[in-house]
């Protein structure tokens, strides 16, 4: 039985959990974990299926309104899990509520409103797309070097800070739009995809919380943890900022433009993996010469050497 004080338990069956909240079979998937358990305990099929149990069951317990722990998740298993519900928002929620609205819009008599309801959908889509890939790309990517500790001192997690209310609210406003001023009479179509906007519009508010609640406290404990081991070690972070002045002088973007020269890559392949445009790389190049007063692919890749911006493994031979 689930302990309506204390939440889930890995003794718990996962047959209960789903009867005590049957919205958690999303995040169920999100872990990437196989439906037909039976009978098992949570903390059976976790372990089964590769999942930190402690991060899937506070989670869980926040998407249920119980009591949840941070202390012990894996920062990994949660990335993970954000990741794979980035795709199941975009790829698959989102993408159906749009074709759904396009099959009931086909019964209005007014085309310019349904053009523009669908441009403002589609609007919505794209703001959340993009939220979403630069997660993907950029926050993921600095937790990752994090967990490797290197120490960014040009961004923390505290810096990271994008209107979520905003996205949940446009959805909202989409869906009173038609409830209250479109008028339509044949509606069981439209009733059907408004009832999948709230669902999804439920899911992305959780999702929300889970990154603001959960991810983002543990980031900042890595963080604060990451800089305290460096001060024990004697390394003051002024210290640390003085001898990497020329480090610090560069972008994100320029130290990737580095690991490639460093790597052996030339700028057409640097363009495609950092889908850029090979004219764009080279503009990088010469920013970066003119900061380093370095010119040379060698000089480059020396310097990526000494500063620790590459594998040592993967450097092309000088």
């Amino acid at each position: 039985m689930i302990d309506k004080q204390k939440g889930y338990h890995p003794s718990n069956t996962m047959r209960e959990l789903i009867r005590d909240n049957a919205c958690l079979l999303p995040a169920i998937s999100r872990f990437d974990i196989a439906f037909g358990f039976g009978d098992s305990s949570i903390g059976a099929i976790c372990q089964n299926n590769n999942v930190d149990t402690d991060t899937f069951i506070c989670v869980c317990n926040l998407i249920s309104g119980y009591e949840y722990n941070t202390d012990s998740i894996s920062i990994t298993s949660l990335m993970g899990y954000l990741k794979r519900a980035h795709a199941s928002f975009i790829d698959v929620a989102l993408t159906k509520i749009r074709l759904h609205l396009i099959e009931a819009l086909n019964y209005s008599e007014s085309d310019e409103a349904a053009l523009l309801l669908m441009k403002f959908y589609d609007d919505y889509v794209s703001e959340v797309k993009h939220h979403m890939e630069y997660e993907n790309n950029v926050i993921f990517s600095y937790v990752e070097r994090l967990q490797c500790n290197e120490i960014d001192e040009e961004f923390k997690i505290d810096m990271y800070s994008v209107n979520h209310d905003s996205m949940t609210a446009k959805l909202n406003e989409l869906k009173d739009i038609f409830i209250y001023h479109y008028k339509q009479k044949e509606n069981s179509r439209l009733s059907a995809v408004l009832y999948e906007i709230i669902i999804c519009e439920r899911d992305l508010m959780s999702h929300f919380e889970i990154e603001s609640k959960i991810f983002v406290p543990s980031v900042e404990s890595l963080e604060n943890n990451l800089r305290s081991l460096l001060k024990s070690e004697g390394v003051q972070e002024n210290d640390y900022e003085n001898e990497n002045n020329q480090l610090s002088m560069l972008s994100e973007r320029e130290k990737e433009i580095i690991r490639g020269v460093a790597y052996g890559k030339v700028n057409k392949e640097i363009a495609d993996e950092l889908c850029i445009s090979v004219h764009t790389v080279a503009t990088h190049r010469r920013n970066i010469c003119t900061k380093l007063g370095i010119h040379s692919s060698a000089g480059l890749t020396i310097f990526a050497i000494i500063n620790h911006l590459v594998d040592l493994n993967n450097v092309k031979p000088i």
